[in-house]
């Protein structure tokens, strides 16, 4: 009988420790979305011009 109870609390114990991982992966990810948000517009206009540069000299080769 003290078994099956020990294995339950255990159980519990995992889930509660998945959740709190859960948590903090999620906020992580939260959290760098945010601070990337602003960086992202000029990321994409730099490769975009590349790219348009990168197609120009090619074409005009």
């Amino acid at each position: 009988m003290e078994i099956k109870s020990l294995a339950r609390s255990r159980r519990g114990q995992n889930t509660v420790e998945y959740l709190l991982m859960l948590t903090v992966v999620v906020g992580v990810v939260l959290v760098s979305g945010v601070a990337l948000k602003k960086f992202m517009p000029t990321l994409f206009q730099g490769i975009a011009e590349k790219v348009m540069s990168a197609a120009s000299a090619l074409g005009g080769g």
